[in-house]
């Protein structure tokens, strides 16, 4: 038996920004995804509707849902002290992705800077006898 679906609330100016968002042929597919979820949502749609509509399996629906229910207090109190531009970059935050944890880097920040400066600068000033840098050049 399915559980009760988060409550989905939205401002006049926050439901505007959706459906800007939503209609937007330069959002990312997600992003208009997501937002057509919400909306939906604050229509009272149930989650395995909305889920058909969008593609999604119902959890990944009640995920947003919820997602949007954690935030709302927060996009309230910016829809009511900053700009609206800052309230849609928000939204846009609500609706991508979580940062995903991943196999750590190669390099360090300060290896990085080391062969960018390097590579800036001409070959005969780290005493090699090259015209220009390659990528094997630079590795060695």
């Amino acid at each position: 038996m399915p559980g009760t679906a988060a409550q989905v609330r939205l401002t006049e100016k926050q439901q505007s920004i959706l459906q800007q968002l939503a209609r937007a042929t330069t959002s990312s597919v997600r992003t208009v995804q997501r937002a057509r979820i919400i909306l939906m949502a604050h229509d009272r749609m149930f989650n395995q509707d909305i889920a058909a509509q969008v593609g999604l399996h119902r959890d990944q629906v009640g995920l947003w849902r919820r997602r949007w229910n954690e935030s709302w207090d927060a996009l309230t109190a910016i829809e009511c002290r900053e700009s609206t531009a800052l309230l849609s970059r928000t939204i846009e935050q609500v609706l991508s992705d979580a940062p995903r944890s991943g196999c750590p880097g190669t390099f360090t920040a300060e290896q990085v800077t080391q062969i960018l400066a390097t590579a800036c600068e001409p070959p005969e000033n780290s005493g090699r006898p090259i015209d220009c840098w390659t990528q094997r050049e630079l590795n060695d």
